[in-house]
């Protein structure tokens, strides 16, 4: 359905204006109209990631007046094959400010604002508040449920882009007009139930696919053109080659933006309300969890241990801990991998950052391993403490 535009127009547009975005002024649909009410709108970009990256490079050079980034990570060279308004040169470097930096290059005719600090329950509306549009690059539930509560809120409309390995959605969420995040996802996902970008991989140029359609919404709910996707999720799947677009309707019984809804300020831990780990997870890994250090000491030491890696063949390749066996979660999960512990050493299990290791200690323990144990931190604090010589990724 079509919207009526977001903001209003600016007064004019300078003779530099007319020249750098003479393509869209001759476009009828965009005209001079259209430019103006880019040149006033004001969008915040969260993330400055996979999806943020291409997002804020095409909000800049279409004309967005005031672009907002806000992120707290650095960027790392794992991060250069996606996330392209990073370069070599900015390793280490925060990337809201890396990503502040490429923009200005992009377009030095429009005000760039950088949150460079974590986005909280605490100041989530006070950011929010700023800005017209939210553009949301996340790619954890958590801080997904707290950008759609915010948003909701607040009144503000948002683009929702998601990716994973080739699959990738799209979406504008506005309360005002249709379904928010909730109606479509009323409660998260269990825990573990679907890996992140950084356990399951993306291709790269996905990115710059899913992020391209997020500008390409946000230009239009900014600019009242077009039918946004409002109550559509669009489904791209890059293998196939396909995309296709389901109908979301608005809950009438959404605890967020429902007819009587229940859920009428943010929550006070969207961490938990998500659960990172499950509960059984949480318990098995509290008194057994061990560090990387001390999983090292116990090798070089002879301690009868048995180290299982319990990650993805694909991921085992790129790096592992010496000694490690591979049993990937999976295999954990059907409860194959029972059978191949052996009773008489002491199981330590890791993975990647130590999630799915906890998830496969819980198992484990129930099935009487009662002494077995996981590395926090997995194979990641593995090489920051024990063999920094060893990829990270």
């Amino acid at each position: 359905m079509s919207l009526p535009p977001l903001v209003e127009p600016a007064a004019e547009l300078t003779v530099d204006e007319v020249r750098r975005y003479s393509r869209h002024l001759i476009i009828p649909d965009v005209g001079m109209a259209g430019q103006k009410r880019l040149k006033n709108a004001k969008v915040l970009c969260v993330g400055a990631g996979g999806l943020g990256s291409p997002a804020l490079l095409y909000l800049a050079a279409a004309g967005v007046g005031t672009l907002g980034v806000i992120d707290f990570d650095v960027v790392d060279e794992s991060n250069l094959q996606r996330q392209v308004i990073h370069g070599q040169s900015d390793v280490g470097r925060p990337k809201a400010e890396s990503a502040a930096a490429s923009v200005r290059e992009i377009n030095p005719l429009i005000d760039v604002v950088v949150h460079n600090e974590v986005l909280t329950t605490e100041n989530v509306m006070e950011v929010f508040s700023q800005y017209d549009l939210i553009v949301d690059g996340t790619d954890n539930f958590a801080t997904r449920y707290m950008v759609n509560d915010a948003a909701v809120l607040l009144g503000k409309p948002y683009v929702w882009g998601s990716i994973y390995r080739f699959d990738g959605q799209a979406s504008v969420f506005w309360a005002e007009h249709g379904p928010c995040y909730r109606c479509l996802y009323p409660e998260p996902p269990p825990p573990g139930m679907v890996p992140s970008c950084a356990e399951g991989g993306v291709l790269g140029v996905l990115c710059a696919s899913i992020g391209s359609i997020q500008v390409n919404e946000a230009i239009k709910v900014l600019t009242g053109i077009g039918e946004p996707l409002v109550g559509r999720l669009m489904i791209y799947d890059a293998l196939e080659m396909t995309y296709r677009s389901v109908k979301v309707r608005k809950d009438p019984e959404c605890v967020l933006c429902g007819k009587n809804p229940t859920v009428t300020e943010l929550l006070e831990d969207y961490e938990a309300f998500c659960g990172a780990v499950s509960a059984e997870a949480q318990e098995a890994a509290s008194g057994s969890t061990i560090t990387a250090a001390e999983l090292k000491s116990w090798q070089d030491a002879g301690e009868n241990v048995y180290v299982v890696d319990v990650r993805e063949p694909n991921e085992y390749e790129i790096v592992s801990i010496p000694g490690a066996v591979l049993i990937p979660k999976g295999e954990f999960l059907n409860g194959s991998a029972l059978e191949r512990l052996p009773q008489d050493k002491k199981i330590v299990l890791h993975c990647k950052s130590g999630a799915r290791s906890a998830e496969c200690l819980a198992i484990v323990k129930n099935a009487g391993f009662s002494d077995a144990v996981h590395v926090g931190g997995g194979v990641l604090s593995w090489i920051k403490t024990v063999d920094p010589s060893l990829p990270a990724y």
